[in-house]
């Protein structure tokens, strides 16, 4: 199994070498139309971009095929019939199959196979996840973890909005604490004290600007702080 694993991430590498596609290739292939991946779809959509549907179930092809590029009812665990569909000469593929995990290995390894650039895939559980990131998938999502872990932050805190990144890193809006009010961001030793940087600001009925050295931050300012996730967590909860 482990040979199979290791075989099919460098067959995935030298393909990916040998059929790379310009940036301006926007033609993507979803496979699954549950919640999760027609909701994807219809933002590509919504962008420019060109999809492909792909679903077992008729009746979520039938809903969702005129808002859709195209829409087909297909087993993508077979290889020949995404050969046949043409998904080996898209750019970019999003396996949003959850309930079924073996359907969704099988899939995400046909898409290995096939020399697809840019995978993304669902997964249902961590065990899951470590699985599709085994067989050599570029991008695993976990939707429903990673929207617990955001709502949860914004509960527990003063926080607005939180995005943590793979590095132990977030990106958070907040109300502004005092100790980065009243004073111009580069005389505030908010960086060497507490360990983030102010990015962005928002007052009360303008738009978000950047922040510079220079910025005052005053009472009621929204503003938008990166650094490491601890830090920032500290951070957001002085008053």
């Amino acid at each position: 199994m482990a040979d199979y694993l290791h075989n099919l991430r460098k067959r995935h590498a030298k393909r990916l070498g040998e059929h790379r596609r310009p940036a301006a290739d926007q033609r993507v292939a979803v496979i699954g139309l549950g919640r999760f991946g027609s909701s994807l779809a219809n933002e590509l959509m919504r962008r420019g971009w060109d999809v492909l549907g792909i679903d077992t179930d008729a009746r979520l092809v039938q809903k969702y095929s005129d808002g859709l590029t195209h829409a087909v009812v297909a087993d993508s665990t077979d290889p020949d019939v995404l050969n046949q569909l043409g998904v080996h000469e898209f750019s970019s593929a999003v396996v949003g199959i959850g309930s079924d995990i073996e359907s969704s290995i099988l899939v995400s390894s046909n898409l290995l196979e096939a020399g697809v650039p840019n995978i993304w895939a669902k997964a249902i559980s961590r065990q899951h996840g470590k699985i599709l990131e085994r067989l050599g998938v570029p991008h695993v999502v976990l939707p429903e973890h990673e929207m617990g872990e955001r709502v949860a932050h914004l509960v527990t805190g003063r926080m607005l909005d939180f995005i943590q990144f793979d590095d132990d890193y977030a990106l958070v809006k907040t109300v502004a604490p005092r100790v980065a009010t009243g004073r111009p961001l580069g005389l505030s030793r908010v960086r060497s004290e507490y360990g983030v940087t102010v990015v962005g600001i928002k007052r009360p009925g303008e738009d978000f600007t950047y922040a510079t050295a220079d910025t005052v931050v005053e009472p009621g300012d929204i503003i938008v702080v990166t650094g490491k996730t601890g830090a920032v967590e500290t951070f957001t909860e002085l008053p």
